[in-house]
């Protein structure tokens, strides 16, 4: 079964349960799940592109206005790989639901008056990555660890967010990466943001840097810290307990588990290390995909862990943060964001000896 053929009958298995007679797919993140890559991203700062899928339960439509179905059916290949295409002029309103499917019970991906909301059913169909989609996966992640590694590398004390911030985007556009999460936070903003949006402000000593990368519509998270000088004992205290915590998670991460199961487990790690309560303050990740996160762990969740998911968890300390995107295997967990070279934590965790990163001392 090809890769739009298995993705296909998910989506119709879905409809058929929800009692809906046809799909429209807006997001991004939806359109590559189900081209198998192709972007639809003209405005990143959008959740939705600037082209849709119409599916209905025997056949299947790329909607697009005359400016995007060019470079769609062209370079992207769409109408050769199994899509009907529907074109419209773009001053004018596709009207293809009315077109394709008239009085069928309509399903999306996004709110839209008159139709179910699938958004988090179809979520869920992104998180679960066939083999083909965990290669490009594992491409992504080994791209956006060397993006990371460059960046940081070049990092010095004296230079502003913003400035570390361009040092991230560049390494991650040279390697056909969209950086659509560049977080970037020095000296006391680290402790005092968990979502630090870059500022002018001069790094003195410490840096955190937050890449949320995207190619082939798939998205990898990781976070890396660097300290000019000696780390200080408290930071470094907080930094091993972050990554031990960290190292509970990924080993919680089995199949045949729930989330609500791996989150009982983090909040008992957060304690074991002194820190308990520490989870409240910031989401704890959840399975990657096509979205960052395709939907976040919470307590109780009763979502099953599957083989062949990613999984970014992000748990911190205020201080510290540790952060890859993991892959789980049928034999285990595979960090697919790990930098080379960089100093590690060995943890036992689980039946596993885990590797986290240490902050970076220069």
């Amino acid at each position: 079964m090809s890769e739009l053929e298995s993705k296909l009958n998910a989506l119709r298995g879905l409809m058929q349960k929800k009692n809906v007679d046809v799909v429209l797919l807006q997001k991004v993140s939806s359109f590559a799940w189900a081209t198998g890559g192709s972007s639809t991203a003209i405005n990143i700062s959008s959740s939705n592109g600037e082209g849709a899928l119409l599916v209905t339960t025997k056949d299947q439509h790329l909607v697009a206005n005359n400016i995007e179905a060019v470079r769609l059916t062209g370079e992207e290949e769409l109408g050769k790989k199994g899509w009907g295409v529907f074109q419209f002029n773009w001053w004018e309103s596709s009207k293809a639901v009315e077109t394709l499917a008239p009085g069928l019970r309509l399903g999306s991906d996004t709110p839209m008056a008159g139709a179910v909301d699938l958004g988090a059913e179809i979520a869920r169909l992104r998180a679960a990555l066939l083999p083909v989609e965990q290669d490009r996966i594992r491409e992504d992640s080994r791209l956006c660890a060397s993006a990371m590694s460059q960046a940081i590398h070049a990092v010095r004390p004296g230079m502003t967010e913003f400035e570390i911030g361009s040092l991230l985007a560049k390494a991650s556009l040279e390697r056909g990466l969209e950086a659509i999460v560049n977080l970037i936070a020095v000296d006391e903003r680290i402790h005092s943001y968990r979502h630090p949006t870059y500022t002018a402000k001069k790094l003195e000593r410490y840096a955190m840097i937050v890449l949320c990368g995207r190619k082939y519509g798939l998205v990898v998270s990781i976070t890396r810290l660097i300290y000019f000088g000696k780390l200080p004992a408290e930071l470094s205290r907080r930094a091993e307990a972050c990554a031990r915590v960290d190292a509970a998670m990924i080993a919680a991460t089995l199949p045949g588990r729930t989330l609500g199961q791996v989150f009982s487990d983090t909040q008992a790690a957060y304690a074991a290390v002194g820190f308990d309560g520490e989870w409240k303050l910031h989401h704890q990740g959840g399975p990657a995909g096509y979205e960052a996160r395709e939907f976040i762990a919470v307590p109780g969740s009763p979502d099953g862990v599957l083989d062949g998911q990613a999984y970014a968890w992000n748990p911190s300390i205020t201080g510290v943060k540790s952060e890859d995107t993991v892959l789980v295997t049928g034999t285990g967990h595979e960090v697919m964001t790990e930098i080379p070279g960089w100093p590690v934590y060995e943890i036992e965790a689980g039946h596993e000896l885990i590797k986290r990163p240490k902050v970076l001392e220069v």
